[in-house]
């Protein structure tokens, strides 16, 4: 895990010096709303519908159990117990004081952490697999590269104020739990024919009001270039992104408008003038960045089934619900991975409790070497558990709401704030969430449904990522009425791909009603051994379609 080193601390302890100067002005009425905005914004702070929202970056989704409760503390001390796990892997805090924000801040650089590039027309929080380091199909740890590019775009003085803010993603495995090809820049590692590692590089992905699927720009770029090739990218994405028009501004509309083969020609182009420069990164600096990321003490144990483990399953049933959905073979033998559900059923999605933060950074320093991860999809990770203490887990997480067994199915829900918070909003999210959860409660039943993801925004910008939702809820304003627009067949990992819309959109009831019906559909139609998305590819849209507005 990378700590901070003396510049690091600097950088960030200045920087919120500098904003304590900036709030001070801003209540003594010597700065405006206007003047203030985008001072605030350039340290991680939102004026929301209700108060003001902290967005703290959690670089590619690593924390260790000091900075959990770090942030555990500042649930309570700044916020009301509790905080918010977003789809970039960060955490807000949905009800700061802008009197306490410098505070906060001032909080967050004693366990390391900050704001910073969590808003803005910037390079925003790199995010990686959640299971970087750990997990078996694993070509090489992400970490690292997440690391180096969090070194280099951090206040790097040239793409400060690019035409829109800009997201990175980094996979190291062929499946793909970071989708990649979604993000501005999407960087999937893998080998080359003489067996060498790069990346291959997809840009020009993104969802919101213009959704689109990646391409690839280059389908192997060595490692010691990584940061040259970024560099051009950002450099002519600076000098030909839109600026004169806020919806048009993403470079997916740009790689859009002038095509991946002219986008490519213009990369190269930029690239063949410093690709031999300053940002190629020798070995010596790699390895030095590497060493952060060695992997912990294990124990060496036996391969198979630990005692422990398969005496618990044997006469646990909860337990064996939870083992099956909620871990993940590791790297390591003897160890598993495991995900921590913040999808308890009528709970809002990604939210944890100041106690719940606390505890998982307790069962992570007895556990899993300190370590905690963030995932994507707004749930925490211990990702490296002895097989044999998956039943003391098990209890401990259990203890605190937080052993709920459904990792991937119907209840494990991604869902944006909404108009419960966000001013953006056209509808409410969290509600609709809660409502499908409560449906599905039956865990014999859940389990048979299998692997379905729903994915719910309450505006088009998507940060709910419905488009990519095997099922995906968009919430809509229809005369200031709150109505829900549902897609299907969408996908965020290798095989990716947007959703279909399903027709009109329906009121919250009927939308709760159209997902039973549309799960109803599936188990009606589908074929020995698939999902829900196999069945909608092998069918289509029309029965669904018909199921669901035969029934409205």
């Amino acid at each position: 895990m990378y700590k901070y080193d003396e510049i690091d601390q600097t950088l960030v302890d200045e920087r919120v010096a500098q904003f304590r100067g900036q709030v001070t002005r801003r209540l003594s009425g010597a700065l405006s709303e206007d003047e203030f905005k985008p001072l605030r914004l350039q340290n991680g702070l939102y004026l929301q519908l209700h108060a003001y929202m902290l967005r703290v970056a959690v670089p590619y989704g690593v924390l260790s159990s000091r900075q959990l409760r770090g942030l555990s503390q500042i649930a309570c001390k700044y916020d009301r117990g509790r905080g918010h796990f977003t789809t970039r892997q960060n955490i807000q805090f949905n009800w700061i004081k802008l009197e306490e924000a410098a505070d906060a801040l001032a909080d967050l650089a004693k366990v390391q952490m900050h704001a910073i590039q969590t808003s803005g027309n910037t390079i925003r929080n790199t995010t990686t697999d959640q299971f970087a380091g750990a997990a078996h199909d694993e070509i090489e740890d992400p970490r690292l590269w997440c690391e180096i590019i969090r070194q280099w775009s951090t206040f790097h003085p040239e793409f400060s104020f690019l035409p829109r803010k800009f997201k990175i993603a980094v996979t190291g495995s062929p499946n793909d739990r970071a989708a990649v090809r979604v993000h501005d820049i999407g960087l999937r590692m893998h080998k080359n024919a003489a067996g060498e590692v790069g990346f291959e590089v997809i840009v020009g992905g993104g969802l919101g009001r213009t959704p689109f699927i990646g391409k690839t720009i280059r389908d192997f770029l060595p490692k010691q270039d990584l940061l040259s090739y970024l560099e051009a990218i950002l450099r002519v994405y600076n000098e030909f992104g839109r600026r004169d028009n806020l919806y048009k501004a993403r470079i997916k509309i740009l790689v859009h408008e002038i095509g991946i083969e002219t986008m490519r020609e213009k990369v190269e182009a930029e690239w063949l003038t410093s690709r031999d420069g300053a940002l190629k990164l020798p070995q010596a600096a790699i390895d030095q960045i590497a060493a952060h990321f060695a992997p912990p003490a294990f124990e060496a144990l036996p391969g198979g089934i630990a005692r422990e483990y398969a005496e618990a399953f044997r006469t646990d049933f909860e337990f064996g619900l939870w083992a099956r959905r909620n871990t993940a073979k590791h790297k390591q033998p003897g160890y598993s991975i495991v995900t921590v559900s913040l999808k308890k059923e009528g709970a809002a999605p990604g939210d944890a409790s100041a106690e719940q933060m606390a505890a998982v950074a307790d069962i992570a320093d007895r556990y899993s070497f300190g370590e905690v991860r963030v995932t994507h999809e707004q749930n925490l990770v211990l990702p490296h558990v002895r097989q044999a203490d998956l039943p003391a887990v098990y209890a401990a997480l259990k203890a605190y709401d937080l052993a709920t067994p459904n990792v991937g199915l119907v209840s494990d829900i991604i869902a944006c704030p909404g108009l419960d918070y966000c001013a953006l909003a056209n509808a409410r999210s969290i509600p609709v969430a809660q409502q499908i959860a409560l449906r599905f409660r039956n865990w014999e039943r859940a389990h048979d449904i299998g692997e379905l993801k729903i994915k719910i925004s309450g505006c088009i910008n998507a940060c709910g990522h419905h488009h990519v939702g095997h099922i995906g809820i968009l919430g809509v304003d229809k005369n200031g009425e709150e109505f829900y627009q549902l897609t299907l067949g969408g996908s965020a990992d290798e095989n990716a791909a947007l959703g279909d819309i399903l027709g009109p959109a329906l009121n919250a009831t009927d939308a709760v009603d159209a997902i039973d019906t549309l799960v109803e559909t599936y188990l009606r139609i589908r074929q020995a051994g698939e999902r829900f998305l196999d069945t909608y590819r092998r069918t289509g849209l029309a029965p669904f379609k018909e199921a669901v507005y035969a029934a409205a």
